[in-house]
């Protein structure tokens, strides 16, 4: 790996293809001690900024949401120097308001998965000998603030007026919600339900690093509706529509981000005994 290219500040995971838009993109391999990551880097510079993308599902969306290696994505931003992470994704309403088109920057999330690796330092030893200590991060609070405001900022200077807060369930996929699954979801009073945001924004902050969504509803999910329900079609044909108006709220959210880091994400692993070292 080239040293002097495969330097970034900025990590962006999702939207295959957003990297088109940049001058001079680089592809990076980065191998990491918890396997592959979803597809190489993608490197390039926006607005003055060194930005790594990474398509969470691989380039030719091969990737299920429970078959998703997140410890190798996170570790491997982080190894080309990505202290900052943006994650768009697509989500369902679990509120009539937030219909196709609403765009979410969710503060809380509520975890439903059940087979994913979810912590770097689970006291298990890895392939290269290496065992962690076991470790408990704090998480009350799971998305950087000074990242949803530069999202929300970037939004409302698009004419686009996002939803200021709101908890994301991330549950398990490849399916979607039954209706009764949907229903309890809305009844808790959760705002959208997703597939990918976890352990994303935990491992995130297992290393120290900040992590901000940008969640893009699609539908409104099973219970919210009546007839068929979701389908997959319907989620790919909403998201291409707001593509573009995604990519631009990216866009303007990376170059909104100070140069500095001042919130607690940064101060996440201070005091803590590791029993690894971090990239």
């Amino acid at each position: 790996m080239d040293e002097q290219v495969a330097q970034a500040d900025i990590g962006v995971i999702g939207g295959s293809g957003f990297y088109s838009f940049l001058d001079e993109v680089r592809e990076v391999r980065v191998t990491t001690p918890y396997g592959e990551p979803s597809d190489a880097l993608f490197l390039g510079e926006l607005a003055g900024r060194r930005v790594a993308f990474l398509p969470r599902h691989g380039r030719d969306h091969r990737l299920p949401p429970h078959k998703i290696n997140y410890r190798a994505n996170l570790w491997a931003l982080r190894s080309v120097g990505v202290r900052r992470v943006l994650g768009p994704c697509a989500v369902g309403g679990l509120r009539e308001k937030y219909g196709p088109g609403t765009l979410v920057v969710p503060d809380q999330l509520v975890d439903r998965t059940r087979t994913r690796a979810q912590s770097f330092f689970d006291g298990e030893e890895r392939a290269d000998g290496v065992r962690p200590n076991v470790v408990h991060v704090a998480f009350a609070d799971p998305y950087c603030e000074t990242g949803r405001e530069a999202v929300l900022s970037a939004a409302r200077g698009r004419d686009w007026e996002p939803v200021d807060g709101g908890t994301m369930v991330v549950v398990e996929g490849p399916r979607f919600s039954t209706r009764a699954e949907s229903r309890w979801h809305a009844a808790q009073g959760w705002a959208v339900v997703g597939m990918t945001g976890h352990p994303e924004a935990v491992l995130a902050r297992e290393l120290g690093l900040c992590y901000s969504s940008l969640a893009l509803v699609t539908d409104l999910d099973a219970g919210a509706e009546t007839g068929e329900g979701v389908s997959h079609a319907e989620v790919l044909a909403v998201f291409r529509e707001n593509l573009v108006r995604v990519r631009d709220v990216l866009f303007d959210a990376v170059a909104a981000l100070p140069a500095e880091r001042g919130c607690a994400c940064a101060d996440a692993l201070n005091g803590v005994e590791l029993g690894l070292e971090l990239p």
